[in-house]
This record gives structure tokens, sequence and C-alpha cells, in this order.
């Protein structure tokens, strides 16, 4: 039995970059871009980017923020547990 996936496999095998953007309407670049990540790794997944990971993201710093204001007078350990249970 075939899915869907493999019709779409059969039908854009040995097409043009330009063929396949325009049975899929998308553009070329994608097309080409995917193409030559699957023929480097083998796949199309997103891979990990570099750098440092971020720690905190913007919710959680206006969280922090809130929570020393409120609480000027708190340690900053009793502040590092409410922020991880909240």
């Amino acid at each position: 039995m075939q899915t869907a996936s493999t019709n779409i496999c059969e039908r854009l095998y040995n097409k043009s970059i330009c063929e396949i953007s325009l049975l899929l309407n998308i553009p070329q670049s994608t097309v080409s871009s995917i193409i030559t990540k699957w023929k480097q790794l083998g796949t199309t997944a997103t891979q990990p980017r570099s750098g440092r990971p971020r720690i905190m993201t913007e919710q959680g710093q206006r969280r922090l923020k809130c929570t020393v204001r409120r609480s000027c007078q708190l340690s900053a350990e009793s502040i590092s547990k409410d922020l991880q249970t909240s």
C-alpha cells in the first residue's frame, strides 16, 4: 500500500528544481536548499544551532523583575525557589 508521501516522492523523482518548485508552489531557493541539505546530511530535520543557548526567555526575565520588585527584602535563594515553583 502506498502512502501519500510515497506518491509525492515518485512524482518528484527526476524532476528539475524548477519543476519541483512549480509542482509544490514553493520558491526554487527552498527546493534547492532542501536538496542540498539532504545530500550533505541525509536528513531534512532542523540541526542544532551554534552558539550559547539562551538561559532565560523574555517572559522569564519579566517574571524575575516583577518578583524582585515585589519582594526586595527577600534573599536570592528564596526568590530562586519562588521562580522555580511558578
